[in-house]
């Protein structure tokens, strides 16, 4: 009986890891692009288009940052194989004021 405590209990803590590390918080945005981007102005350029397809303001400042809806926000890429094929997910975070 234990065990399957213990065995549930780290599967949540693995998925709430999870989570974490693909960008579903409170506050941010998670966008899956086409394209995997190693050049930065490509990536910023696909992001920009891809937040006003969804009906947002979106401008890039440069360095990682972007200005969405008014509010600041920062770049992270993230990889994770799901399955032995990469997904790349940009996740924009906000910029505490």
């Amino acid at each position: 009986m234990a065990t399957w405590l213990i065995t549930i209990g780290v599967f949540v803590v693995m998925l709430f890891f999870f989570n974490m590390l693909m960008g579903y918080r409170k506050g941010n945005i998670s966008l899956e692009l086409d394209g995997r981007y190693t050049n930065l102005t490509d990536q910023a350029n696909a992001v920009t288009d891809e937040l006003k397809k969804q009906g947002k303001t979106a401008e890039y400042k440069g360095d990682g940052q972007y200005l969405v809806d008014g509010r600041s926000y920062v770049v992270l890429k993230r990889q994770v194989s799901m399955g032995g094929v990469p997904l790349e997910r940009t996740v924009l975070v906000p910029q505490k004021k």
